[in-house]
């Protein structure tokens, strides 16, 4: 009786950024947890071996090549999903980029670039998908921010902002759009293991950093991402809205 589920099947999912990392072990493990997933990335090659692990699971995967800065992708590709699949339940807003600059070297293209990858196309896509969860009365949203819109690190002013903006468009639309009976939520990561990251936890003092300002002392594994999106993507998660949920092995409780 007080045991709520955490099953997310007869559910569809559109994850984007679906081709890789986090992105990747998302869109898998809402397929482990019961769901139908929508794969949403520029590169078709990297949705199609995404979709192969979630076949392998017995789940339905749609490839859905997008580019999530274009407004005419994102409207084709959400009515695509919603025309296959009659309904969308849940939207992981997970695209996302950095180029690691210090303020003064950051230029115009790359601060538009970031921008466009990482916050406006959140917004867009959220509001193509909202209009269907209002009209369903009912929908959730999770968006990965990360720790770097919370504290300030040493590089990447852009992406900083842009995390800090989504953390605050996450409790904006929770407020505006919880009268339809929709979540929103958001992720705030520390360092994972991914491709994005790989290179960077190959320098021993770098990585010896990060361990100094995390207090369980090691870099974060995917698995350990997914529970927590599959937590407010369930009916576990059904009164948290407009909450970032930190996944940092403590790093936010003292700074970098």
């Amino acid at each position: 009786m007080y045991l709520p589920s955490f099953s997310l099947e007869n559910k569809v999912v559109i994850v984007t950024g679906a081709g890789r990392g986090i992105g990747r072990a998302i869109a898998i493990g809402m397929a482990e947890a019961g769901a139908d997933v929508a794969l949403l990335a520029r590169t078709k090659e990297d949705l199609e071996e995404t979709a192969s692990h979630i076949h392998n699971i017995g789940k339905k995967a749609y490839v859905l090549p997008t580019d999530v800065t274009s407004r005419m992708d994102i409207t084709k590709t959400v009515k695509e999903v919603f025309e296959t699949c009659g309904k969308i339940d849940i939207l992981v807003n997970n695209a996302g980029m950095n180029i690691r600059s210090h303020a003064l070297e950051v230029t115009d293209d790359e601060w538009q670039k970031i921008m466009d990858t990482n916050l406006k196309s959140a917004f867009m896509i959220s509001q193509e998908v909202g209009k269907h969860f209002k009209e369903q009365e009912c929908g959730k949203i999770i968006t990965i921010a990360s720790v770097a819109g919370h504290v300030a690190l040493r590089t990447g002013v852009v992406y900083a902002a842009t995390k800090a903006a989504l953390i605050q468009m996450t409790k904006v639309l929770a407020l505006e759009w919880g009268k339809y009976n929709i979540n929103v939520n958001s992720i705030g990561p520390w360092y994972f293991r991914t491709p994005l990251t790989e290179h960077l936890l190959k320098d021993e003092d770098y990585v010896n950093d990060i361990l100094t300002v995390t207090p369980l002392k090691r870099i974060g594994e995917l698995p350990e991402l997914v529970g927590p999106a599959v937590f407010l993507a369930s009916d576990a998660g059904n009164y948290v809205s407009g909450q970032t949920l930190f996944v940092d092995g403590g790093m936010t409780i003292q700074g970098f």
